[in-house]
């Protein structure tokens, strides 16, 4: 957090000097200037803590003593490989969960954790069952929705968790040459590149056919031509 005090200095910049706290007469004294040198870095130490703990009071300036408190008031176990940031974002999701839970409101939830396209939802009144999907692209949040649908979604309804893996129609789009450099789980666990851009016939053109030669198709398909 940086406060903006009324001269328009900011925290962050401010310089902690004793010394000119002194009338001039004794800021002149040798004696009174080396003893407040030597207070000045402790008051410089204080400020700086003083500080940490306004940042603290604060999710998104929270250091990681901070990040800890709030984990600690809102019973989160973070994880060994968690960044600061992440625990943060986890708070925040915890934070922004409000009563009555609702359908829409477990969407919205879903949303701040997943993306807006990285989860689907279907709600089978009749069996009483939830079928929610988490996207491959966002995975690593989904220890995270299946905490959230087990704390909101009513006890009387069957929650259906899963990945949404890859489907036949986002690997047709692929050549059966590229698919074939991967094994069936990485294809059907992971997420695959569609940015791939490929040559196209203006770009081939600007070369002669002697050159073209030297290459295979594949290559003049997939690589950069120098």
């Amino acid at each position: 957090m940086q406060t903006v005090f009324r001269n328009g200095v900011s925290s962050l910049d401010r310089k902690i000097k004793l010394v000119n706290y002194l009338p001039q007469i004794m800021g002149e004294i040798l004696e009174f200037k080396e003893l407040t040198e030597a207070e000045t870095t402790e008051m410089v130490k204080l400020y700086h803590a003083i500080q940490l703990v306004a940042d603290d009071q604060y999710v998104e300036s929270a250091t990681e003593n901070g990040v800890k408190r709030w984990e600690s008031i809102l019973k989160i176990l973070p994880k060994g490989t968690d960044l600061l940031e992440e625990r943060k974002f986890r708070i925040v999701t915890r934070l922004n969960e409000k009563l009555p839970y609702s359908y829409r409101m477990l969407l919205q939830q879903l949303e701040t954790i997943c993306g807006k396209s990285g989860y689907t939802v279907e709600l089978k009144e009749d069996e009483y069952k939830l079928i929610v999907k988490v996207a491959l692209t966002v995975k690593s949040n989904f220890d995270d929705v299946d905490l959230l649908l087990h704390r909101v979604v009513p006890a009387n309804l069957v929650i259906d968790l899963s990945l949404k893996y890859n489907q036949h129609s986002t690997l047709e789009k692929f050549t059966h040459a590229k698919l074939a450099s991967y094994t069936h789980e990485f294809l059907r666990n992971e997420v695959i590149d569609l940015s791939l851009e490929y040559n196209q016939h203006s770009t081939l053109e600007k070369f002669t056919h002697a050159k073209l030669a030297s290459y295979t198709y594949g290559f003049l398909r997939n690589e950069v031509i120098a």
